[in-house]
């Protein structure tokens, strides 16, 4: 597993790195998605999570859902034009599952993307998102996680 100025990145997922999110291929089509360990150490103890709802049409670079922190409230935009097909109903009810359980109880949506070959274009597998995350954390100038 990569692990890039203390922050885990598992290698079996695939990474939006532009937008500090996490993607799980389901088998059928879609995606489970969440914020990165990097997102979530960035925004600190989430306190709010809103999903658009099922059945919405997402454009790329358009946001699924609104987190909310004690230091930001903001976007979480997908890379590619998806319809969500579930929100994470739990996330909504304990945010600090996104803290918690970054890559497991703490997704956020699950996604069909409109094109498989635009979401393809975007995402970067686990085992090769090292370099990448460590240019957007100097850019970003964060420090890493705790």
């Amino acid at each position: 597993m990569p692990v890039v100025r203390g922050c885990n990145l598992p290698d079996d997922l695939f990474y939006d790195v532009p937008n500090n999110l996490w993607y799980r291929p389901e088998g059928d089509g879609t995606y489970t998605a969440g914020m990165t360990m990097i997102a979530t150490g960035m925004a600190g103890q989430l306190v709010a999570f809103t999903g658009k709802k099922a059945g919405k049409t997402i454009e790329a670079g358009k946001s699924c859902a609104t987190v909310e922190s004690g230091k930001w409230v903001g976007p979480a935009k997908l890379g590619f034009t998806a319809e969500i097909v579930e929100v994470n109903s739990a996330l909504v009810d304990d945010p600090k599952l996104a803290n918690s359980d970054t890559y497991g109880a703490g997704w956020m949506v699950r996604v069909e993307p409109a094109h498989q070959g635009e979401a393809d274009a975007i995402l970067t597998p686990g085992a090769a998102v090292a370099a990448p995350y460590e240019a957007k954390m100097a850019a970003d100038e964060f420090a890493g996680c705790a």
